[in-house]
């Protein structure tokens, strides 16, 4: 079940979260392989990047991109500078070794405000192999620099090993910000001695969750589970495994793509309160001996469905957008997601009901670590490989 009211603002959005609950349809499964679009071409904005993983624009125009080690970069007219943007935060990156190697410097997000401010937000994983945790940080750009750097977030428990930090930064209207957080990992890490999984159901835990927080780090106000005794203020909806893409429909509806495990990438609308289901509910299944999780069952009650689920394949989903650009009039209101095991960006397009009425491939030949509209209006993508590239899609010629 889900809930269908989606208001613009957040009071209104927070008021429809606990109106009355609307039946939905089955989640669209998105089985095989989709059609393939080849309508774009692809140009190369920048190469030689490590493991690029996030990119955001300033107003001037310069794109910023984040490398997992620790490097924060800046494309100015179209060429990448070589000097790093200097003041990053210390990071723990981890090792290569097959592909774990989930941690390192996450987001860049500017502040709405910041033609004024200058103040640029940054996630990352922080501490060390056996205790460890997501970071949320703000420092002013200056020049080539970062100053005044302050941790303004951290997530409420350490765990061990590399895994499911999340830190997808997300800006809304009123000013708040929302960040997802991985669920720490899979068997056997564990978090205060237990599974570390199981904090994604544990109101007490940012651990699996999507938060909503002021500019400052602290709770917004108006969020679902202030005031209830033993949840955090900060959190915003739960029940989520590893969230790593996040966008907003100029409508209001939020969106989210998440990481299933053997099987089960789901596509999720976004709602103040809601339960997303993991452990308890998924398509997918264990990696080791593929064995069902939580109760076996791929809905529960009171836990809401996907839109869209990738099953029995997945296509290791990460970044996400909503264009609502100019250049491809035909993509306009589309969602696209990256897919790191597909090499691939998947478009689909949902009706006025939410319900899918395409689902299509766009072929990168990469893993795709980020899709992102930029402001000339074109969709800009990042490859998560050790000689990582930028590269923007364009109408063919």
């Amino acid at each position: 079940m889900r809930r269908r009211t989606f208001g613009a603002g957040i009071a209104a959005t927070l008021l429809a979260g606990t109106a009355g609950r609307h039946a939905l349809a089955q989640p669209f499964q998105a089985a095989g392989d989709p059609a393939l679009n080849l309508n774009y071409r692809q140009v190369a904005v920048a190469e030689g990047l490590e493991h690029p993983w996030s990119i955001a624009w300033l107003p001037d125009g310069t794109a910023l991109v984040t490398e997992r080690p620790g490097r924060l970069r800046a494309i100015r007219n179209g060429r990448l500078d070589a000097t790093p943007i200097s003041g990053t935060p210390p990071v723990l990156v981890a090792p290569e070794r097959g592909l774990v190697f989930q941690a390192g410097l996450f987001e860049v997000s500017p502040h709405p405000n910041f033609a004024q401010n200058r103040l640029l937000y940054l996630s990352y994983a922080h501490g060390t192999a056996q205790a460890n945790r997501l970071r949320l940080a703000r420092a002013t750009l200056d020049g080539n620099a970062l100053a005044n750097l302050q941790v303004l977030f951290e997530v409420s428990q350490t765990k061990t090993d590399f895994q499911h930090y999340g830190g997808k930064i997300l800006w809304l209207p009123d000013g708040t910000l929302l960040l997802g957080v991985g669920d720490a990992g899979n068997p056997p890490v564990m978090v205060e001695g237990r599974l570390g999984r199981l904090n994604a159901q544990d109101l007490g835990s940012h651990i699996g969750k999507i938060l909503r927080l002021r500019d400052d780090g602290s709770a917004a106000p108006d969020n679902p589970f202030v005031g209830r005794a033993g949840a955090k203020p900060e959190i915003y909806s739960y029940g989520h495994r590893h969230i790593q893409g996040l966008a907003r429909h100029p409508n209001g509806q939020i969106f989210a793509t998440e990481h299933g495990p053997l099987g089960g990438d789901e596509l999720n609308l976004i709602r103040p309160g809601q339960n997303y289901g993991w452990p308890e509910v998924t398509w997918g299944r264990d990696y080791v001996g593929a064995q069902p999780i939580g109760t076996g069952q791929r809905s529960g009650a009171g836990m809401a469905d996907p839109v869209l689920v990738w099953y029995p394949s997945v296509i290791g989903a990460s970044g996400l957008m909503i264009y609502t650009g100019d250049r491809f009039p035909e993509w306009r209101g589309s969602i696209f997601a990256g897919g790191l095991a597909t090499q691939d960006v998947r478009r689909t397009v949902l009706d006025s009901d939410g319900k899918v009425t395409a689902h299509e491939s766009l072929r990168i030949g990469q893993r795709v670590r980020e899709v992102r509209q930029g402001p000339d209006g074109l969709i800009y993508v990042l490859t998560d490989e050790i000689h990582g590239r930028v590269f923007r899609l364009e109408p063919p010629t």
